[in-house]
């Protein structure tokens, strides 16, 4: 069946862009006006995206693929176009969606801001560059979105520029993904070497790599495309040990925060890995690289949260360790596993941050240490921040035990190892969450707080409502008794993995992480400083991040800067310093001869006379040479 609204997809990143330029050429001049109309641009876009994916659920609806020619080199010929698939149909929801309730969130937390329009132009390329990325048909175009979400996140990320730590933290989000990208950028000129054709397309790339087809490319090339596919991943969505940039994106707007780590930039890697997944199929090796990566990302990450005491931190590493479970999925071939994840962690992760920033709009902390007892004064923000804290830690039926228990249920089935894995960074995502919940919005006041402490305006709580409620029927989309969402997305009828065993475990170790978390932070009949006093150190190692970033400041940082140092210095004083020596010599000569063509007749005769003498010393002092 043709499709009637696919091929106005493109209209879907075009709306954004039109808001990037009109705010741009305005300037800071179009002001409030000019955020409304960015947030009615992304509108017009989560339209249009509700209707591609409304039409296309009857599945009877064919994938739709339109473009042109880019490039002609004598035989060979580049396309340039966009793919509308079931896939990329999740995400423009996903994406536009987010995208849209964090415009309007920004309306209420970014009052004020002197560079709003600034703010909403960074925020429209953003989407723009994301959805385009979705749409891309083929690698090479993909590649260049990838790009320009990174360039965004780096002026989002360092919007506050005034700030010191947002500098760094723009500056290291940008160096640390550049690593990945060459990755990406390595494996895509692999793979032009080495497809028939040279084509780069997505489709190609299936038929290619397919194992019914048989492919001519030799495993170990296969392998090693598809382990530098992964390194891009690795650097975008935020996995070890390319994490590191991803917990100090904090230092940007909240809102922004959502929208990096909800539906954006984080969510490109593994939507890479999904969309080029015919390539890791071909490999076992990566598939098992992939697992191991995600299993370990999901379980460290957890470890380092349960020590963090910056509210936005901890759900930063709450989304590396969540990034690290969708890889765990992909690892053991349960693509739709991981889609589902992405799709209800976009949900649940947002409305985290989002209501994070409605804590520290109202508290101007993000310690959780000096706050307490908000749950009284911000009832909206408390109620549903708890229901995405439930849905992250597992709890039925919200939307977050669906698609962990399916990500489970899948590494059961293949790994074992990687279920108790799984299980444990499962059970310490909730107790994380229980203490972040409890010692925010539980107890007695803590620091400066005061009467004035009062719910975020209506702007800021209506998207948190939306969220709440998408966090709570999200997960209804596949069950282990209806898995409507992963046969709509891989058009094949895919093998359930559901486990009564996944399914008791999941729930009683979010349960148990819950209840200890209640016990400690609120019952108070475990002492808080229980591990502490009795393992300083282990707490100390969790607080530091493992020492990663100190790790990496002596391996890389501190010689590189030494060694730019010491170019600099080679620079200035060799290069710059030849230049300026050449220069005074040619001066010096110049002014010296310009002192003797004064026009004075003794001085040309004393001139004469010292030639002559040195024209006799010479001569005669030839034979002594």
């Amino acid at each position: 069946m043709a499709t009637v609204f696919s091929p106005y997809a493109w209209l879907v990143p075009a709306f954004p862009l039109v808001a990037f330029a009109v705010l741009t050429g305005f300037g800071r001049a179009i002001g409030r006006i000019g955020a409304w109309f960015a947030t009615g641009c992304t509108l017009l876009s989560l339209a249009l995206s509700l209707v591609i994916a409304i039409e296309r659920m009857g599945g009877t609806a064919e994938d739709y693929q339109n473009g042109y020619t880019w490039l002609r080199i004598g035989d060979m010929t580049l396309q340039a176009g966009f793919e509308v698939t079931n896939l990329a149909a999740l995400m423009l929801v996903v994406v536009t969606l987010v995208a849209f309730l964090v415009n309007l969130y920004s309306l209420g937390y970014m009052k004020g801001d002197d560079r709003l329009s600034v703010f909403f132009a960074y925020v429209s390329l953003f989407t723009f560059s994301m959805l385009g990325l979705v749409l891309a048909d083929n690698l090479l175009l993909f590649y260049i979105f990838w790009e320009l979400v990174g360039v965004c996140s780096f002026l989002l990320v360092g919007f506050w520029f005034q700030k010191p730590e947002a500098k760094a933290a723009a500056k290291k989000a940008f160096i640390v993904t550049r690593i990945g990208d060459v990755g990406l950028l390595i494996a895509i000129l692999l793979l032009f070497w080495y497809m028939p054709g040279h084509s780069l397309d997505f489709i190609s790339l299936h038929n290619v790599f397919d194992p019914q087809n048989g492919t001519t490319i030799s495993l170990g090339i296969t392998t090693l495309i598809a382990l530098l596919l992964f390194l891009g991943a690795v650097g975008k969505s935020g996995q070890f040990p390319l994490h590191v940039w991803l917990p100090d994106a904090m230092e940007g707007p909240t809102p922004i925060s959502a929208l990096i780590h909800a539906a954006t930039m984080v969510a490109a890697g593994v939507f890479l890995v999904v969309r080029t997944f015919d390539v890791f199929e071909a490999s076992q090796a990566a598939m098992t690289t992939v697992a191991i990566i995600g299993a370990f990302t999901a379980i460290f990450a957890a470890t380092i949260g349960l020590a963090q005491n910056d509210i936005k931190r901890v759900l930063a590493y709450s989304t590396v360790s969540q990034l690290g479970y969708m890889m765990l999925a992909l690892g053991v071939g349960a693509t739709s596993a991981a889609m589902f994840h992405l799709f209800t962690h976009a949900f649940f992760k947002a409305l985290l941050f989002l209501g994070a920033g409605s804590v520290i709009h109202a508290v101007h902390t993000q310690d959780i240490r000096e706050m307490g007892g908000l749950g009284r004064r911000m009832k909206i923000t408390a109620w549903t921040f708890g229901i995405g804290a439930l849905s992250l830690s597992g709890i039925p039926p919200l939307a977050g035990f669906w698609s962990k228990d399916a990500i489970l249920s899948a590494a059961l089935a293949d790994r074992p190892w990687l279920f108790a894995v799984g299980a444990v960074a499962a059970f310490f995502t909730a107790l994380y969450m229980s203490r972040l919940f409890f010692l925010v919005f539980f107890g007695k006041p803590r620091g400066e707080q005061g009467a004035e402490v009062r719910e975020s305006p209506g702007v800021m709580t209506f998207p948190l409502v939306v969220l709440a409620v998408l966090a709570v029927v999200a997960g209804f989309a596949n069950t282990p008794w209806n898995g409507w969402l992963g046969e709509w997305l891989t058009g094949v009828q895919e093998p359930e993995h559901a486990s009564a065993l996944a399914i008791v475990v999941s729930v009683a170790v979010g349960l148990l992480g819950l209840y200890i978390g209640w016990l400690v932070y609120v019952k108070g009949v475990i002492r808080r400083d229980a591990v502490s006093a009795r393992m300083p150190g282990l707490v100390r190692l969790l607080e530091r991040k493992y020492y990663i970033d100190e790790l990496y400041a002596a391996a890389f940082v501190r010689p590189l800067r030494a060694l730019g140092e010491a170019l600099a210095a080679f620079d200035a004083f060799v290069v710059d310093g030849t230049v300026r020596l050449v220069g005074a010599a040619a001066h010096g000569i110049g002014k010296l001869n310009s002192r003797l063509q004064n026009g004075q007749l003794q001085t040309y005769g004393l001139a004469g006379l010292l030639a002559l003498v040195v024209l006799v010393l010479a001569l005669a002092g030839r034979r002594f040479w």
